[in-house]
């Protein structure tokens, strides 16, 4: 009997575990005779070098079950929510061809629509056009920028901060470059959009939980060695012909840029730590609005264990055939 699913997506806020969900499901699966794979659709995950502050699974979980879109890319190298879509199309299409089951784990809910819903193909940002931009940041500061992209793209610039840089130049190039939103343009759609049957199984905690539970995951990164990470890929950055640690999208990452702050002596660690954790936070915070429009997506409250495991249970009991998953 084919399976009633093409592709299962663990979706849900930052810290509630979807990470250590999907592995357990891919075993789960594994021990039924069920192989999958995991697609990471975390940005950070996919770049080299960006391991503790973005909670990258190490070699032992990547040797258990097989993992994709994860180092593959350069702290140089730019990576689009088009371009996340390209390669988990192909990641798809590569773990179908070994007769298993591609498992999305993680990551921003526009990674996700860009994948099954497509994108339109947005016209290059003229050069001139970037340039005056990064040059107006450097003049009036972003908090100015923001506030200009709130008056012709306020649907972009809704649930940004001041300290979302790469996203705030961004919307605001390619409204002033097309004369268009971002997101009108995301709207066209594409022929592009992944065609599977998709089980979204979404993780969450009750609020209080939550915050505890990022503030708790930042402090252990912290004293995992985060800091010493960060000073790192400054060093590497510093070493390349490249644009300079501040220009690199990757490093715009929370904490990643409030941890260079303290490096260059305008936080204390301590103070770098809170912000990163209050940044967390709000991200956290519009990754729920988000998840909450996705349709059709079994809901686990991940507090409570036996309910992980139900969930877990039933959906490899429907993959085995034996009977439909209950929301």
């Amino acid at each position: 009997m084919a399976p009633r699913w093409q592709v299962i997506v663990v979706l849900g806020p930052t810290a509630t575990g979807k990470s250590a969900f999907a592995m357990e499901l891919a075993e789960v699966l594994g021990r039924g005779g069920l192989g999958a794979e995991l697609i990471s659709a975390d940005a950070l995950q996919a770049y080299r070098g960006f391991d503790i502050g973005t909670a990258k699974p190490g070699p032992r979980a990547r040797t258990r079950v097989r993992h994709h879109l994860v180092d593959v890319l350069e702290p140089h190298q730019a990576f689009s929510a088009g371009e996340f879509a390209r390669r988990a199309r192909m990641a798809v299409e590569e773990i179908e061809g070994r007769g298993r089951l591609p498992l999305l784990v993680g990551g921003g809910g526009f990674y996700l629509h860009a994948l099954f819903e497509g994108l339109a193909p947005v016209p290059p940002v003229p050069r001139e056009v970037r340039t005056r931009v990064r040059s107006e940041l450097q003049a009036r500061g972003l908090g100015d920028l923001l506030e200009e992209l709130r008056s012709v793209d306020p649907e972009s610039a809704e649930g940004l901060s001041a300290g979302d840089t790469q996203r705030v130049l961004r919307a605001l190039e390619v409204v002033r470059s097309t004369g268009r939103a971002l997101p009108a343009w995301h709207r066209m759609g594409s022929e592009s959009a992944l065609r599977r049957r998709v089980r979204k199984v979404g993780l969450t905690l009750p609020r209080a939980l939550l915050y505890d539970a990022v503030e708790v995951r930042a402090r252990r990164m912290l004293e995992r060695g985060w800091l010493a990470e960060v000073r790192r890929l400054r060093e590497r950055a510093s070493c390349r012909d490249e644009r300079s640690w501040d220009e690199l999208p990757a490093c715009q990452a929370i904490g990643y840029r409030q941890f260079a702050d303290h490096l260059d002596g305008k936080l204390t660690l301590e103070q770098a730590l809170e912000e990163t954790i209050r940044a967390t936070r709000r991200y956290a915070k519009r990754q729920e609005t988000w998840f909450r429009r996705e349709k059709d997506v079994c809901w686990v409250d991940a507090s409570r264990r036996e309910g992980v495991e139900r969930v877990l249970e039933r959906i490899a009991r429907t993959l085995a055939g034996e009977r439909p998953v209950e929301a």
